[in-house]
């Protein structure tokens, strides 16, 4: 099984993590490709960036469609982030979103589940995506630890990162959280950690998308064409990248 997992960001180097956090999750014998777009924002916090990313993300995800290299399924990597419902509209492969997985998955494992993010301006498009996907009514609260999206990603401040992830967490299980969500991609591998200090399951959302879409990819099935994910009507469309043109049939 092929699985492509895209960044929802510019920085190279957390999408290299992302990979490693998705192979470690999938399947033996499935692989995963890591996409990087070529354009957008180098961090994803806030609304702005957040529509600029979905953007860049549907143009990452058209031009490798257009490359013509073979892939099963795509996961995207970007928590509470624009372009999921485009993505599958675009797309003709099951479309796994790292927000909606890990709630879902969360949803088996307790009754109300809290996500623990990085700054508080991203519980916004957090809250409207868990509210898109149906699942917000079961999340008891979404908390912000205060660091931003890059600061994830450096080995020398991993004990800060934790101190602030466990004191985010702790007020997520105050508001009734029985279980918690990893509200960043660049947060993965933190579950152990925090599961183990805390007494409470963590789903990874990049883990948690990467089985879903084996899951959909093993049972054959895919999106639904009868409704609001069909595909898009043929037109002219100017992409960020500079082409333009009817979509792929």
């Amino acid at each position: 099984m092929r699985i492509v997992v895209t960044n929802c960001n510019t920085t190279r180097a957390m999408t290299a993590e992302i990979v490693r956090g998705a192979t470690a999750a999938a399947s033996p014998g499935t692989t995963v490709t890591g996409l990087t777009p070529a354009w957008g924002v180098e961090s994803a916090e806030g609304w702005l960036d957040s529509y600029l990313s979905a953007a860049a993300v549907l143009d990452t995800l058209r031009t490798h469609q257009e490359s013509g290299q073979p892939y099963d399924a795509v996961v995207l990597a970007g928590f509470g982030e624009h372009g999921r419902e485009g993505a599958r509209e675009l797309l003709d492969v099951p479309v796994v979103d790292i927000t909606e997985a890990a709630a879902h998955l969360a949803c088996l494992l307790g009754r109300r589940y809290g996500v623990v993010t990085t700054l508080d301006r991203a519980r916004g498009p957090i809250e409207d995506s868990l509210h898109a996907a149906g699942v917000a009514q079961h999340c008891a609260a979404v908390v912000g630890t205060g660091l931003g999206v890059l600061d994830l990603g450096n080995p020398a401040d991993d004990e800060r990162t934790l101190r602030a992830f466990l004191a985010a967490a702790e007020r997520a299980r105050d508001a009734g959280a029985e279980v918690l969500v990893l509200g960043c991609a660049g947060m993965t591998g933190l579950q152990q950690a925090v599961g183990d200090k805390l007494g409470m399951p963590v789903v990874d959302g990049v883990g948690a998308a990467v089985r879903l879409a084996e899951s959909l990819v093993g049972l054959g099935l895919t999106t639904s064409r009868a409704g609001g994910y069909a595909k898009p009507r043929p037109k002219a469309r100017t992409w960020g990248s500079g082409h333009g043109g009817p979509p792929s049939e």
